[in-house]
């Protein structure tokens, strides 16, 4: 839930900053302090390699939680196990998206006259 509250907050702070820049206005400082540190330059292929290794602890945590259940652990519960089983399916099914994605605008470029 505090996850959600998170995210809200976000979009609505972009949503500010959106409507600030479209009104000419030079926007304000960070709104709750998310930018404290200068932003660090990441390479893309450094977010990407990030990205596809977060997916794989999902779906290795997910797997763990499913054998321990399978194994009778107590403090393991169904829903649980399900609960990470569908995050992981959906983490895997994001990044397939983005994948598909690059590989489109990678075949856009390339097809671009020069």
């Amino acid at each position: 839930m505090a996850d959600r509250m998170d995210i809200q907050n976000v979009l609505n702070q972009m949503r500010v900053m959106k409507s600030q820049v479209q009104a000419g206005v030079q926007p304000a400082a960070p709104l709750s302090g998310l930018e404290k540190n200068p932003v660090e330059k990441t390479e893309f292929g450094d977010m990407l390699k990030m990205a596809v290794d977060k997916v794989n602890e999902q779906q290795m945590s997910a797997k763990k939680m499913a054998e321990a259940y399978e194994r009778g652990d107590p403090s393991v519960d169904l829903p649980q196990v399900m609960i990470g089983l569908q995050k992981a399916s959906v983490a895997f099914e994001a990044m397939t998206q983005v994948r598909n994605k690059l590989v489109s605008a990678y075949e856009d470029i390339s097809k671009m006259p020069i």
